[in-house]
């Protein structure tokens, strides 16, 4: 029996192990994992999220979307975390794309990483510059 939960196409998305303050799902399609996350991607989450991240890119595919449109607060290690995997998904011949909010928003582009960072509005238009490319 799984313990995931239903997404909205009715698919079950695994629940991952992060930490306290950073929740997340877990669904994989036959060419890309969708990542939802929701609560804090900071000092404390990020080395978590970078590891359960990369290990699930170096596995495969390694086409991700990040729905971060539920994260409260993102710091700077949260913005290294999401360059990090974006290049190791880059060097394994994919790509990530990832799904914001205003908050996050506002903060990727403080750092000016709107140009490197694949930013979208929705999970249906990420999923379709995934399929795009």
């Amino acid at each position: 029996m799984s313990t995931g939960c239903k997404t909205e196409e009715g698919v079950i998305a695994e629940p991952l192990n992060l930490t306290v303050s950073l929740r997340g799902t877990l669904e994989v399609k036959e060419k890309l994992q969708i990542f939802r996350l929701t609560g804090l991607l900071d000092a404390f989450s990020e080395p978590t999220f970078r590891k359960v991240v990369s290990d699930h890119i170096e596995a495969g595919p390694a086409h991700v979307v990040l729905d971060l449109s539920t994260i409260d607060f993102i710091d700077s290690s949260g913005l290294g975390a999401l360059v990090q995997v974006t290049k190791l998904s880059q060097n394994k011949e994919g790509s990530v794309q990832i799904v914001t909010n205003p908050r996050v928003t506002q903060t990727v582009k403080l750092v000016r990483l709107e140009k490197f960072l694949h930013l979208h509005n929705s999970l249906a238009e990420a999923i379709a510059a995934t399929t795009e490319g």
